[in-house]
């Protein structure tokens, strides 16, 4: 199969996209050879942090951003994506970590994998596009908020908290707060300060592994007995590549109890993805596929927990370091799995002396700029109400309650809310005599006695037909005739249709005619497979409104 087969349809791998653009040629290597180095460098401390924040061992995290960052440069949708593990994940999986533990987080992970890829399949892309930003904004935020708060136990040196939810392990690390641990809590402050100061001043070398160098350094020199490290914590990070192997306790009874945790993982990933894919098309004007992305994404994340790896999705801090140190093809991604790979095998043992409260500084820093304060804020003061509701609902429901239901509800009360303001676009008016003189000039007939005309607009579905219904509630005991003008009806659903069955059954009770005039083909072939037009009569189902009057303008309806 040739490339163009790939650059005509919907289904577009990106490297062979790019392949076909000449941007794999060696002219171009250089630059996605650089790029890749410096993403794998910041990828470092961030796959490491992540991966203890949602609780896997910290080479979890490296392999992650191996295997799902290969895999998803080689079959995903956008040239210039990084993928690996992110912020937004860490409520979901250390959640899913703390009661199925790390294989029923890899379970749950293979199983969004393979969701992903039937929504890519099923070219479900651009369909996920479309949730509102209200309720985007309103769960990232309340992500963040989960996060920052959730790193409260490393960079202070807090007792761990066994609480579940948010309210009460908020209220035991508040409480906890006198017993600091003074030397991790200012190795901490020092981390946090220098990963500020560095992404002000040293803008061109990476902020958090300036950071976790510098407090790896202090660590290895003072030997502070307080402070946790990767070393005290986890026995440092092995020397050694991820091999192949399954979940253990995979099957179909835990597999059915992780559904509703694999969703979650898989909706999650596909936005946040596909946002990153769109935010990297506007940065380097691109234009990313979505269902190749969706299919990349699935086929990583089933490759990564068969790897020793968990959850992943395009991250967008590494996306757009990526492009801002000038990448132009999935090159770039690929190189920087492969310099993790080299970290890995060479530099592993000099990790164990890298502090948890250095990893939380970074997730601090990670947590502010997932938030999006400046927008949230922005849309809390100049959105509507009704989206400004969605935006905090789904943001208190984040935080207090759980992502899933958060995200559920909040594209719920989105989707009403749309409904609404799409009902309120649909209008029933009645025409009168001057009216129809506007349309059809000053020689236009006058309305018989007895004849009511209703010019129907917008989209006719169950949130408009209660319109026609209170609208019609005005007839008279006089009329006889009745007729609809649907040429400004675009879509009617079944509950239109079930309207205009109610108004047959009131017009034959009251033997009133009533007749259906200027309908688009879409329309008329509804109300043919209802059986409405068989109802009321073909003869009643006219492609003019003249036509009604062309043979005598004085006389009443045909019957």
């Amino acid at each position: 199969m040739s490339a163009d087969f790939f650059t005509r349809t919907d289904i577009m791998i990106a490297i062979l996209e790019a392949k076909h653009a000449g941007l794999l040629s060696r002219q171009y290597w250089s630059r996605n050879i650089m790029s890749g180095l410096i993403v794998g460098v910041v990828a470092l401390p961030l796959a490491m942090a992540f991966a203890i924040a949602s609780g896997a061992k910290p080479e979890q995290g490296l392999y992650t951003a191996i295997v799902a960052g290969t895999l998803a440069s080689l079959f995903g949708g956008s040239r210039l994506q990084i993928t690996g593990p992110t912020g937004a994940f860490i409520v979901i999986l250390s959640g899913i970590t703390a009661k199925y533990g790390i294989a029923g987080l890899q379970i749950a992970t293979l199983m969004a994998g393979a969701m992903l890829l039937l929504m890519g399949l099923a070219r479900m892309g651009s369909v996920i596009r479309y949730i509102p930003e209200p309720v985007i904004i309103g769960f990232t935020s309340g992500i963040a908020v989960i996060i920052f708060v959730g790193q409260w136990q490393d960079f202070f040196g807090l007792a761990p908290q066994a609480s579940h939810h948010f309210h009460e392990k908020l209220l035991h690390l508040v409480e906890a707060l006198p017993q600091l641990q003074w030397q991790t809590s200012l190795l901490g402050a020092f981390t946090l300060a220098v990963l500020v100061l560095s992404n002000r001043y040293l803008k061109k070398i990476p902020g958090p592994l300036v950071a976790i160098v510098a407090a790896t350094v202090v660590q290895s020199v003072f030997q502070f007995q307080q402070v946790a490290t990767i070393g005290s914590a986890f026995g440092g990070i092995p020397q050694a590549l991820p091999h192949f192997s399954l979940p253990e306790g995979i099957g179909p009874a835990v597999m059915i109890e992780l559904i509703g945790p694999a969703f979650t993982i898989a909706l999650l990933g596909a936005i946040e993805s596909l946002l990153s894919a769109v935010v990297a098309d506007n940065m380097a004007g691109t234009r990313h596929q979505p269902n190749q992305e969706l299919i990349g994404q699935g086929i990583a994340n089933i490759a990564s927990p068969l790897f020793g790896g968990f959850a992943a999705t395009g991250a967008l801090a590494r996306t757009a370091t990526n492009i801002r140190n000038g990448a132009n093809s999935p090159l770039s991604g690929i190189v920087h799995a492969v310099t993790l790979v080299l970290i890995v095998v060479l530099l592993a043992p000099l990790a164990v002396n890298a502090p948890l409260a250095a990893l939380a500084a970074i997730l601090f820093v990670v947590a502010y700029n997932m938030s999006e304060v400046h927008r949230f804020l922005h849309i809390a003061r100049t959105a509507p109400r009704a989206d400004v509701a969605v935006l905090l609902i789904t943001f208190l429901l984040t935080v207090f309650s759980d992502l899933v239901i958060a995200v559920n509800i909040g594209v719920v009360l989105a989707a009403l809310l749309f409904m609404k303001r799409m009902a309120d676009t649909v209008n029933v008016t009645q025409l009168s005599d001057d009216d129809l003189q506007q349309e059809y000039g000053p020689h236009a007939w006058h309305l018989p006695p007895g004849t009511l005309v209703y010019r129907l607009e917008g989209p006719f579905f169950f949130g408009a037909a209660e319109h026609l219904q209170r609208r019609l509630q005005t007839i008279g005991e006089n009329t006889d005739t009745i007729v609809l003008r649907m040429a400004r009806v675009p879509i009617m659903d079944a509950t239109g249709l079930q309207a205009l069955w109610n108004l047959l059954d009131t017009c034959k009770q009251h033997n009133i005619r009533l007749v259906i005039v200027e309908a688009r083909p879409n329309i008329l072939e509804k109300l043919r497979r209802s059986g409405i037009i068989g109802q009321i009569g073909p003869h009643h189902v006219l492609p003019h409104l003249h036509l009604l009057w062309q043979e005598a303008p004085s006389s009443p309806l045909p019957g």
